[in-house]
């Protein structure tokens, strides 16, 4: 019997470390979150509250500027739908937790710009 792989050698796509301010609409609203890591394919972010695994969230990132002078691109927003995968408490001991989302409704051009950062950031 195999067994499947687990953590990172389960991913398809590889993620950065990013840990940055994120926009998370829910339906009763917009919450400010902090992101862990990103990927082409995902986010995963802190949050002052429990999300239900399968629900469906909006959010918006804004990848920061890069380079200097001429070479400069600008701040980009990534917008799009997700589908959260995964949401554990940080501590049983504070209310916030660690939430994964798996982008299913993102445009090409956004998938790009995140595969872009994520290739810009790597190790190696």
């Amino acid at each position: 019997m195999t067994r499947e792989p687990r953590g990172a050698e389960r991913r398809r796509h590889p993620r950065v470390p990013f840990d940055w301010p994120v926009t998370i609409a829910l339906p009763d609203g917009e919450h400010a979150a902090r992101l862990r890591d990103v990927s082409r394919a995902g986010v995963c972010f802190f949050l002052d509250r429990r999300i239900p695994e399968m629900t469906v969230l909006r959010l918006a990132v804004d990848l920061p500027e890069r380079g200097t002078g001429a070479a400069r691109s600008p701040e980009y927003t990534v917008r799009g739908s997700g589908v959260v995968v995964r949401c554990r408490p940080l501590s049983p001991h504070v209310d916030h937790f660690e939430v994964a989302v798996f982008l299913n409704d993102i445009s090409e051009l956004d998938r790009a710009k995140l595969e872009a950062f994520v290739q810009a950031h790597g190790e190696g």
